[in-house]
């Protein structure tokens, strides 16, 4: 793939609006950092950015609308949600709050969890792609897993270049960490990550936050559970042969007739795409457990069986 470079021009936007549209990645400037580009609300999309950042799990991305009107469709404000949106958005603050059981976002993006990380970007090229593309955007930050993040274009390009369709180019991110995370779904509002929001200020609102490090009654970061999204019936892993009461989970060609096949073609990213609402679907069925054919521990695989193996762990 021939990632292109797209200067921050009217028709620049346009074109990384168009690209993220058509469910390709386009790498953009936010205050904070360079964020991988994706249509929040496709699947396949958001297991791209996974598979371009050759992400070990699928931990949740973050949601990236135009203005807190365009997140008000996916996700709920509480009131105290409402006095940090309105004191700090746009700007390097994200918040994690219920996601509403109708919103049209993919279920890769919250990580099957019913939470989902929001935030509006204080960059105007970053404000105008998201107008222009119409759509919410999921951005980690547009590097490979555990690589510095990348506060230019040329970081983009020197991480990323043919994992990806292009990067719009906005010069250096004048914060140049990533936003603070705020989970304000748990008892108490808890810092999940320090970032380019000072804490302090976060606290003239919401008074001390809990810090997970410090505070073991305090809510984990999401994605960090042992037993993550779990379905309701019990999960059996790298099954090849199959009970008539289990519902199968299949991958690839070989997969029985009866299963739901995450990819009929053995294509991991299209598997990842369908994970979590497949699983969903089966956990839903009149079935008594549900049996997963073997994943390949590759690429994708590697997250798509990391997080089957939390969805198999036993409730204590």
């Amino acid at each position: 793939m021939d990632t292109r470079r797209l200067d921050a021009s009217e028709e620049g936007i346009a074109e990384a609006a168009r690209l993220i549209a058509a469910g390709e990645l386009a790498a953009f400037p936010t205050e904070t950092v360079y964020g991988l580009g994706g249509d929040a609300t496709n699947d396949q999309a958001v297991a791209k950015i996974y598979a371009a950042k050759n992400r070990p799990d699928f931990n949740p991305l973050i949601v990236h609308g135009s203005g807190k009107a365009m997140l008000e469709a996916f996700v709920t404000f509480t009131s105290l949600a409402e006095k940090l949106a309105a004191a700090f958005w746009p700007g390097a603050l994200t918040l994690v709050l219920k996601r509403k059981p109708d919103a049209p976002l993919s279920l890769l993006v919250s990580a099957g969890l019913d939470t989902v990380a929001v935030r509006v970007p204080d960059h105007p090229l970053a404000q105008a792609l998201i107008e222009k593309a119409g759509r919410p955007i999921a951005a980690p930050s547009a590097n490979l897993s555990t690589t510095i993040s990348p506060t230019s274009a040329d970081h983009v390009l020197d991480s990323l270049k043919g994992r990806i369709a292009a990067v719009l180019d906005g010069g250096p991110c004048a914060v140049g960490i990533e936003s603070t995370v705020v989970d304000l779904t748990g008892e108490r509002p808890t810092l999940l990550r320090p970032g380019g929001l000072e804490a302090e200020r976060i606290e003239e609102i919401t008074g001390p936050l809990a810090r997970p490090e410090k505070d073991p009654q305090a809510p984990r970061s999401p994605g960090m559970m042992a037993r993550h999204y779990a379905p309701n019936k019990p999960v059996g892993l790298n099954k090849t042969s199959f009970l008539d009461q289990e519902a199968i989970l299949g991958f690839g060609p070989t997969a029985p007739e009866r299963a739901l096949n995450l990819s009929p073609s053995g294509d991991l990213i299209e598997a990842a795409a369908n994970l979590f609402a497949m699983l969903r679907q089966l956990d839903q069925g009149n079935w008594k457990a549900i049996a997963v054919m073997p994943i390949p521990e590759t690429g994708l695989g590697l997250a798509i069986n990391d997080r089957l193996k939390r969805a198999a762990t036993p409730q204590s």
